[in-house]
């Protein structure tokens, strides 16, 4: 004998047999985990059989012979075929496997109907020995329950028992049960669903319901799914089985599984959609035929005897562990049910008329069982709630329940003539809340020292229990279900003990896990706690113990057993075929995904110019050369270009470099190519194609990859896309050049390179004996070539090559969005008008100005100074005009300003005060093109006071011309922008001095200084879309840009396509996430956007010294006090009166409200609150302290303004009338001074009360201080002791407080009951529409709902009107 392959004895004395063919097996496991992918090698002669294979395999690999499949994977062309050998074990191997191959792969597999068995002495490939998984199966599943292993193994690999593999994982477990997969907190689901099944009559009803509805109805069919379920759990071998096509049937989305729920709760929910689907069907009264039962309500006086029902139905029972305000528990079932029939005594104030006696008598009110159902649900009343803490808690409490329970002695027979018609009541539901799942369950199964006397102890209760069941009467239960609870009020998980109707024992159901289970088990579900810690004595404590139980009739003519496969309905054998064959489908399909490939393709279509990509799924075996015939009728390139001028090479597409190429690989197979089928690969393929006459260039590792983009002079373009080309470092600048000449087909005689090593690092390779690795090639690389010759190379940066790259280097597309053709027209009309107003208010501002401002220069001694007109932040003082010029920043929006409106002959001396308002007027500002929040900047500076300069001012303006010129622009301090738009993720922060200057395009002054320098050249602007949206009536256009271009140059390069000058909309830049932000920094380049979205709204931008303003008109007596009219502009130094002027004709042209002047009152907003009044001669940032984003009132007066000086005081009264309970709408008074005696003679006036009997109180809160009728009188502090306003506890300072006052002679009305209880009612309706309700709001418990198409009404109408079969 000689040792073969992989230690598989071959004989060779037998010249026979050494002469015979052989035939190579590699066989893999399929089955072990721990061994899985594992091949090994065995040698047998062709004349084997397959059975002696089988054996060979199993006695190699350590099964049982008998307990395992092995497959043959039989290639016949492209394909794999799979043969079963167990199917041919008389046939011999060269019978079965193909000629001509040198390998031939097996796999061992499950065998239907049979869990692979280990034997004792066994091992695993390559692993630790393992015991049998399923002579201890009893023990497999306790493990499994617990989560702990029961291997003594030192392999920490694993977490799992020595007997798990692959089998058990996903075969059915020895009890024959399948279990259900949780979603994610379906716990609860699956022990109902458990349960139901279960349960032989609900489960032979819904196996006989049969579905008459369109196919593409299935998905939303309750019914359906739900029987298909119940089919799953009771054929299919898995171990667990997904629920998802049920939840998917109840309308639930992804959230829904992440809310646990009661399970009492889902039960009924459950059953009412049932019903509401099974309507007009066999089923229709099945929940009611099952669980429904009947008790009545009565009350019966204890004087004559006469009792007053009625008959309500119910389908579960709830029972009070701990009645409320009770020390002492139920300790069980029986107790909990007599308690529940035990009335309650009426008496004292709570007697009940009896109309028998004519009189109020004392009597019984309670609930006596008319009819048990034939199912009987319990539900045990575990979570309550604390009112000392005010938290839910779960009552642990020991409430023990028998296996077998007789109610006969509860029994009230069933009258026919009750006092009352019966109608349908449904006891109270109990609900948890805040339910997460997480908490672990109790062990629930014993030591093997510990079963035998569990099952005496089981044995012994059956027999009590077959005693009990002898007792007389119809009502007898025997459990068979427990759905237990672990885990407290704020979180838990629900798993069920349920007892099969088959054998009699009993099994735990815990999602995808079923085990045997002892009585002991059962009985640890009563719960209890061994302390007692008070009233709540199981309050926060996390325990396992029963919270529904489900009995069924003992009645031998009612009981039924479970329908059998073979006794399926039609339907039914028709359904359970395709569920088999589509899990054998799947069973294929996981096996070929094992040996299948998968890996991304990127090809570069020529035509199309851009790289596309597919997913290539190739099996393991499929040569180099099928996969590159799969890649091309992938890309479609099949027809058009052949086979042989394809390949694919190794490519690294996150690098964008070409790895290496797999020469002479033709037929390699595609899994050693890759190294072997992996989830993912870290590389990927790339399809080349060539030319017929072209020779593919062959990829060596260690190269670089470059791309060359051809400069076409002639037409001023970079070609793309690029062509990709393999070099290595060792080659020298000539032999590249020759090797691109190869590629593009062209002379390198005349040949220009240029290699782009990093952004805007250009470098002419222009020695030829340089290698490349000298020149500074990396892995990968940018190369440019030009071979023309029509321009000298002698100096690069003067040649048009070089500008054209420069140019490349720095286009940027922009997609820009346009206003409409009317859009533009109709904000032309609008601004026209607007102007007018301008110019008047400018013309007041500048007469009312001049006579109090002038320029001062001092002497050299001194410091240079201009007093500014428009200051910022109301600054009146001197400063330094060295200091002040730094803040004429380059970036300033103020530099495209116009000065047209201002003729050189009404311009003022250098820095006066009527420069500044007429550099700043109110502009047109849309409503409907500025709505986004922007960033604006003012500058403090009168830029245009330098126009007129006299003479003896021109070594002043130098040296001020000269700093502006020369030092780095500061911006201020104090900016007035609204918001600053944050920059953009990996934005790069451009200073100031990146910036180029550019000039002044809008100054039309003829003496206008200019500031910044002109642009060097013409910046490249392409329109290469343009487009119009025929909804919208926008037009979209994408723009080639250089992006070194100002924002400035960039709006008159839209000009055009705008169709209105740069000053008459504003560029917004839109983010990711859809926000955006006004571009407001002329100067500013595009350098920081790159590839981008903006969108151009009309309107202006804001000018130094002006703020943007939202006008509110203030309603005294509505529920909202504030309601928004227009958005406008302010500027400081603009009196409260030109203001009113300039908003007026806006208020009527948007909101269609004429208000006269005289009327028209500004007043401070502070959120709800109107504050200080504004009177006209008042100067915004002067007098009135002005910023951005401003909010101020609007009030519309009832007659001309009072207000006419600040030292006025504007109060809000309200007048109480305590006989009616009545408040007046809001008045008005204007108070000359802070006294009370001021106060009640002004009220005296508007109410015509006496000033001696006026009595007064502060309003609370903010505006407009709400409070309850019936509360004002008393809890206002009415008619404090004090003399003047301001002090303390009126503390009332300024305009807007609110007052009430009463006639202290009106008597307060005395109310009855029910008009107090009416009056409470409107007050709280009236307070709540008045609160202000934060945005924020707790975490709240979701409805448990199920989706139908019918509406409930008719399924509760339906369930409850079926006739009771008991």
């Amino acid at each position: 004998m000689v040792t073969g392959e992989n230690t598989q004895m071959v004989p060779t004395e037998n010249v026979c047999v050494a002469d015979e063919e052989k035939i190579l097996c590699i066989v893999r496991d399929m089955i072990d985990t721990q061994c899985h992918g594992v091949r090994h090698n065995i040698n047998l002669p062709a004349s084997t059989t397959v059975r002696d294979l089988i054996s060979q395999v199993a006695q190699q690999f350590g099964y049982v012979e008998d307990t395992i499949g092995v497959t043959y994977e039989k290639q016949i062309g492209a394909e794999i075929h799979e043969v079963n050998l167990n199917e041919n074990e008389g046939r011999k191997l060269c019978d079965i496997c193909l000629t001509g191959m040198r390998k031939h792969n097996f796999t061992i597999t499950e065998k239907e109907g049979t869990l692979p068995q280990k034997t004792e002495s066994g091992t695993s490939a390559g692993t630790s020995s393992s015991t049998s998984g399923i002579s201890g199966a009893s023990g497999t599943s306790s493990s499994y329950y617990n989560g702990a292993s029961t291997s003594t193994s030192t392999d920490t690999c694993l977490a799992y028992p020595e007997s798990y593999s692959y089998a058990t994982a996903v075969i059915k477990s020895d009890t024959g049960y399948v279990g259900l997969v949780n979603q994610a907190m379906t716990c609860y689901l699956n022990s109902l669903l458990q349960t139901l099944y279960m349960t032989p009559e609900f489960r032979n009803a819904v196996y006989r319901w049969e579905f008459d509805g369109r196919e593409e109805d299935m998905a939303k069919s309750i019914p359906y799914q739900l029987q298909k379920l119940f089919l799953l759990l009771q054929t299919s071998k898995k171990k667990a089985i997904e629920t998802t096509d049920l939840t998917k049937s109840f309308g639930w989305d992804s959230s829904e599984v992440w809310q646990q729920h009661d399970v009492q709760e889902l039960c009924r929910v459950m059953f009412d959609a049932l019903e509401m689907k099974w309507k007009k069907t066999d089923q229709a009264n099945l929940i009611n035929n099952l669980y429904q039962g009947k008790l009545k309500d009565y009350v019966k006086c204890l004087e004559c005897g006469n009792e007053s029902a009625r008959l309500d139905t119910y389908l579960d029972i709830p029972l009070v562990i701990r009645p409320f305000g009770s020390n002492e528990t139920h300790g069980s079932v029986d107790e909990a049910l007599q308690a529940f029939v035990e009335p309650e005594t009426l008496d004292g104030n709570n007697q009940y008329f009896c109309e028998k006696c004519n009189k109020k008598c004392d009597a019984h009110k309670g609930l006596k069982f008319v009819s048990f159902p034939y199912m009987l649900t319990l539900q045990l009343k575990r979570f309550d709630f604390d009112y000392s803490t005010l938290h839910r808690i779960k009552l642990n409490d020991k409430m023990s329940f028998p296996g077998v329970l007789n109610l006969n002695h509860l029994i009230e027979p069933e009258h026919s003539g009750s006092e009352e018609s019966t109608t349908s009541h449904t006891l109270e539901e109990s609900s948890d809340e805040g339910i997460d799942e997480g908490i672990e369950i109790e062990s629930s199964t014993t030591g093997p020292s510990s079963e035998n006397s569990s099952l005496s102890s089981e044995a012994a209760a059956n027999d009590k229990n077959a005693k009990t069941a002898g007792a007389k009467g119809p009502y007898v239960y025997e459990l068979f279900s427990i759905m237990v609870h672990s885990g407290s009020a704020a979180g838990g998980h629900y798993y069920a003990y349920i007892k099969s109707f088959k054998d009699g024992l009993w099994y735990s159901f815990n999602d995808q896990h079923v085990a045997k289970i002892t009585y002991d088990d059962i009985t640890k579900t009563y719960g209890g706690s061994s302390t007692s810690r008070g009233y709540y004595s199981a309050a926060y404590t996390s325990s396992t113990n029963a919270y529904m139980l489900m009995y069924r009739q003992i009645d031998k003519q009612r009981n039924k057993d479970f329908i059998q496969p073979e006794n399926f309905p039609e339907h039914l054998k028709k359904a359970l075929q395709k569920l088999k064959d589509r899990e054998e489908q799947e069973i294929r399909q996981r096996e070929l995904d094992k040996s299948t490939c998968k890996i991304k393709v990127y090809y570069f279509h020529p035509r199309e110019k851009r790289k596309m990509e597919q997913k290539l799924e190739v099996h393991k075996d499929k040569t180099l050369k099928e996969a590159t015939e799969i890649c091309s009728k992938l890309f479609c390139v099949d027809k058009s270009i052949s086979l042989d001028c394809c390949r694919l090479v190794k490519f690294d597409e996150y690098q964008d470099t070409l790895e290496c190429s797999f020469e002479d690989e033709d037929d390699t197979p595609m899994g050693l190519l890759l190294g072997g089928v992996k989830q993912a690969y870290n590389f990927d393929l790339l399809l080349e194609t060539k030319r017929p006459e072209q020779v593919f260039q062959e990829y060596r590792p260690g190269g670089v990859t470059v791309k060359l983009y051809v400069a076409d002079l002639q037409n001023d373009i970079i070609q793309e896309p690029p062509i990709s080309v393999r070099a290595y470092h060792a080659q020298t600048v000539a032999e590249f050049k020759h090797m691109v000449a190869e590629v593009l087909n062209v002379s390198a005689a005349q040949m220009r390179c240029v290699l782009e090593r990093f952004h805007n690092d250009l470098k002419f390779l222009s020695v030829p004996n340089k290698t490349l690795k000298t020149e500074g090639f990396f892995k990968s690389n940018k190369v440019y070539v030009e071979y023309s010759g029509e321009e000298d190379t002698t100096h690069f940066t003067h040649t048009h090559f070089f500008r054209l790259l420069d140019r490349h280097q720095n286009t940027i597309r922009i997609h820009v969005n346009l206003p409409s053709k009317s859009d533009v027209e109709d904000f032309l009309k609008s601004n026209s008008r607007h102007e007018q107003l301008l110019k008047n208010a400018i013309t007041s501002v500048k007469s009312r100005e001049d006579s109090s401002t002038s320029l001062e220069i001092r002497s050299k001694n001194g410091s240079d100074s201009l007093d500014e007109g428009i200051s910022d932040r109301g600054s009146d003082s001197e400063i330094d005009f060295k200091l002040k010029k730094t803040t004429l920043s380059k970036s300033d929006p103020s530099i495209y300003h116009s000065c047209q409106s201002i003729d050189n002959g009404r311009v003022s001396p250098l820095g006066s005060a009527s420069e500044g308002r007429a550099s700043s007027p109110i502009g047109h500002s849309s409503s409907s093109q500025d709505t986004s929040t922007s960033a604006e900047f003012s500058i403090p500076t009168s830029y245009r006071g330098l126009c007129n300069i006299s003479d003896g001012q021109d070594e002043a303006a130098d040296s001020v011309l000269g700093d502006l010129n020369s030092r780095e622009p500061v911006e201020h301090g104090e900016s007035d922008s609204e918001q600053t738009a944050p920059p953009s993720p990996g934005e790069r922060v451009i200073n100031d001095t990146d910036f180029k200057s550019e000039e002044n395009w809008d100054s039309d002054c003829d003496n206008d200084v200019t500031i910044t320098k002109e642009e060097a050249s013409k910046r490249y602007f392409h329109i290469v879309h343009n487009e119009l949206d025929l909804l919208t009536k926008q037009r979209n256009l994408t723009v080639l840009v250089d992006k070194r271009i100002t924002l400035g140059a960039f709006k008159k390069e839209l000009e055009p396509h705008v169709g209105t000058s740069s000053d008459n909309f504003k560029v917004y830049r839109v983010y990711s996430n859809n926000q955006e932000f006004e571009s407001i920094r002329l100067t500013e380049t595009l350098s920081f956007f790159e590839d981008g979205k903006l969108n151009i709204k009309l309107g202006r931008a804001l000018k130094p010294g002006e703020y943007r303003v939202k006008i509110y008109q203030l309603l005294l007596n509505d529920a909202e006090p504030g309601k928004f009219l227009i958005d406008t502009i302010f500027a400081k130094g603009m009196s409260v009166l030109e203001s009113k002027k300039l908003i007026i004709p806006e208020i009527k042209e948007q909101c269609g409200i004429d208000i006269p002047l005289e009327r028209c009152r500004l007043r401070k907003k502070t959120w709800r609150n109107p504050g200080t009044v504004y009177v006209d001669n008042q100067i915004y940032e002067d007098e009135v302290h002005i910023f951005a984003n401003w909010e101020v009132f609007l009030q519309i007066l009832d007659g001309p303004e009072e207000m006419n000086t600040t030292s006025q005081l504007a109060i809000f009264v309200r007048r109480w009338r305590p006989s009616t309970y009545e408040l007046d709408p809001f008045q008005e008074v204007i108070l000359s001074s802070q006294t009370v005696d001021d106060l009640k003679e002004k009220i005296s006036e508007i109410s015509g009360i006496p000033v001696e009997d006026i009595e007064y109180a502060k309003g609370r809160g903010t505006f407009p201080c709400d409070i309850s009728l019936l509360e004002i009188h008393s809890d206002l502090d009415w008619s404090p002791h004090v003399t003047s306003l301001n002090s303390w506890p009126l503390y009332i300072c300024d305009d807007g407080c609110v007052l009430y006052y009463r006639d202290k002679t009106e008597k307060l009305a005395e109310l009855s009951e029910s008009r107090k209880k009416e009056l409470q009612q409107k007050e709280n309706a009236r307070m709540a529409r008045g609160t202000v309700r934060s945005s924020y709001s707790p975490r709240k418990e979701r409805a448990l709902k199920i989706y139908t198409d019918e509406p409930p009404s008719t399924c509760i109408n339906s369930s409850k009107s079926s006739p009771d079969l008991d």
